[in-house]
């Protein structure tokens, strides 16, 4: 005989298993090397997306830095419809919020900022949110700048948060909070933060008397 009795039993064994799994196991493998296909087909389209988001990010500066503001937005409406999840569309809206502040289109501006604050991570939220403060403040909407500077931020804009209000409060001519409020301010600035001075200058405007300042850490 070919086989002893023993080869014989877990011959039979493995057919009876592949008669009876068989299909299924053959179904499994396909479906394993279509989701590993599909997985790598994903991760290279990632990479050629972050690529070319990152080229239109690098033509937006170039644009920006020309002043070609019909440019720079017109690049942020690409981004934001091709590469919506990507920071690249929190970066350039930022960039064309600047862009079309500068270009004195407050509603574009508006329009960016208010993107990056529904869209974006909460760091571009953060920057956005502050931003979008200064544009309310310049059209002196000025309840809603506070009531969004009283939403959530992240801890390291505390500072700029506070000066903001500061401003802000200055404008409705509050000027008790205002002093209260770039106090705040200071408090999160040791003596070598790049903003110390003029937020020091600010508050002796309005009549405030500025703390020790703290040694840097």
């Amino acid at each position: 005989m070919a086989y002893d009795l023993e080869e014989q039993e877990q011959l039979a064994a493995m057919q009876a298993f592949w008669n009876k799994y068989g299909t299924m196991l053959m179904v499994l493998l396909i479906l394993a090397a279509g989701s590993y296909s599909g997985y790598t087909w994903w991760k290279r389209q990632e990479r050629v997306n972050a690529a070319e988001a990152s080229g239109l990010y690098t033509q937006m500066q170039t644009a920006a830095a020309a002043k070609d503001n019909a440019k720079v937005q017109r690049i942020a409406g690409d981004v934001r419809t091709k590469y919506a999840k990507s920071a690249y569309a929190s970066m350039t809206a930022l960039t064309a919020a600047k862009s079309a502040f500068d270009a004195n289109d407050l509603k574009a501006a508006k329009a960016h900022l208010q993107w990056v604050v529904d869209n974006g991570n909460d760091e571009y939220k953060s920057i956005a949110k502050l931003r979008l403060s200064g544009v309310l403040l310049d059209e002196k909407a000025y309840d809603e700048g506070l009531k969004l500077l009283g939403t959530s931020f992240l801890p390291q804009f505390s500072g700029a948060v506070a000066d903001r209000k500061g401003d802000i409060l200055v404008a409705q001519n509050k000027i008790a909070e205002a002093r209260s409020a770039y106090l705040a301010a200071l408090a999160t600035m040791d003596d070598k933060h790049p903003g110390r001075a003029v937020v020091q200058l600010k508050l002796e405007a309005i009549g405030g008397s500025v703390p020790e300042t703290k040694a840097a850490a």
